[in-house]
């Protein structure tokens, strides 16, 4: 039977991490996260307010800017510009997605890259392919940290991704390739993907279609790690790993809810913590500067 990979755990270590930083570093002011929504889409709701609250708890300000969705681009982008001149906002966020008449790639692209805390820029997504150190997307370095937690090391494993999305499949490539992985990204045009992932030491599935990935897709003794989700119509909340079919099979599982989701939100106060530290020249006693080089100490 795996082990359970429990997000919330690791989430909540690391949270402990950055409001222990932040305390020895006596700073007069607090990070400030700036938080832009456009329209009321329920799900946005939910998403801002956990981030709200858990921004709060480390010692980080949330800034929740919220806009009705008659909002013009240009206003969005001037706003966008405020921030990024602003000496006391050190992160900024769009929260996704956008009403059709807003152009999520421009908007995002906006914002200045070292203050860039989901990632998604060109310029920090650029970084991220050429190795340099960036701000980078929060999901898939929540995978990472929790990946370099439960194996011995990574060097060398071979990594199969289900998904080659902007926010999950493709940064995540880069990021387990900088850990010396071997790694394989499938799509909806990959032909016969479960003969791909039984090879894979590590499978890590982010498309959004429900309990897709079925026990023999799954290498024995293999890390699956799980980041989509999808609703039923009952309400019921599942992944794309079909859990309890794959979790005898495996070595290590995510559960959904409570695995990947957890460390989305802590790595994006780390983000902050981070972008702040860099524009202010801090150093930092118990974060990394660059957590794709140096380990995060989660015990």
């Amino acid at each position: 039977m795996a082990q359970i990979i429990n997000g919330l755990v690791y989430a909540g270590q690391l949270k402990q991490l950055i409001a222990q930083e932040l305390v020895e570093l006596g700073l007069h002011s607090k990070p400030r996260l700036a938080i832009i929504q456009v329209a009321d889409n329920p799900a946005s709701e939910v998403y801002v307010r956990t981030k709200i609250k858990q921004a709060e708890e480390v010692g980080i300000t949330a800034h929740p800017l919220h806009f009705p969705e008659s909002v013009s681009q240009d206003h969005v982008l001037k706003l966008i510009d405020t921030l990024n001149a602003d000496p006391n906002v050190h992160g900024i966020i769009v929260q996704l997605p956008l009403p059709d008449h807003l152009d999520p790639l421009a908007i995002v692209n906006r914002i200045r890259a070292d203050k860039d805390v989901d990632g998604l820029s060109l310029t920090n997504a650029g970084r991220l392919s050429m190795g340099l150190d960036c701000l980078v997307p929060c999901t898939p370095l929540g995978c990472v940290i929790m990946l370099e937690k439960v194996a011995k090391s990574l060097a060398g494993q071979h990594a199969a991704i289900i998904g080659r999305s902007n926010l999950v499949g493709k940064p995540l490539a880069q990021m387990l390739l900088q850990k010396n992985c071997t790694v394989s990204i499938l799509h909806s045009k990959t032909k016969n993907p479960e003969l791909l992932t039984r090879q894979a030491d590590i499978l890590i599935s982010a498309v959004g279609s429900p309990q897709l990935v079925k026990a023999h897709w799954v290498k024995p003794g293999a890390i699956v790690l799980d980041v989509g989700t999808s609703r039923f119509d009952n309400g019921k909340l599942v992944g794309d790993v079909d859990y309890d079919a794959v979790e005898p099979v495996a070595g290590f599982i995510t559960p959904v809810p409570g695995g990947v989701g957890p460390m989305t939100v802590a790595c994006l106060l780390l983000n902050t913590v981070l972008a702040m530290a860099k524009q202010k020249n801090l150093s930092l006693k118990h974060l990394p500067l660059n957590p794709l080089r140096d380990d995060i100490c989660l015990s």
